[in-house]
């Protein structure tokens, strides 16, 4: 059913990793993401996440991108749910083990 690599899964996984880094460490947005709640934080990671895989996949249906990983079908749709499972994996995971910084 799937037919993503390792090195694409791992491609995902590894951009769900840096954006939970960019929202901890990069000083002015990590002033406005740590006065969210818990919840709020992850699921503003995981917005990010939906809306990136969701508009690489629209993308890929228009052939505005090339050398994505799915094609426009249900197949397709397929291959960018597990992306966005091994971003979600990979990014709540990140988060979860991160020391806090202040937002100061």
């Amino acid at each position: 059913m799937f037919d993503l690599s390792p090195d694409q899964l791992f491609a995902f996984a590894l951009s769900g990793v840096l954006l939970s880094l960019v929202f901890e460490y990069f000083p002015r947005l990590r002033t406005w993401f740590n006065s969210k709640s818990d919840n709020a934080q992850r699921g503003i990671v995981l917005a990010s996440g939906l809306v990136t895989v969701l508009a690489a996949f629209g993308l890929s249906c228009l052939d505005a991108i090339s050398g994505l990983p799915w094609t426009c079908s249900s197949f397709g749709l397929a291959n960018a749910l597990a992306a966005f499972i091994a971003y979600i994996v990979a990014s709540q995971s990140t988060y979860l083990v991160l020391p806090k910084r202040s937002s100061s």
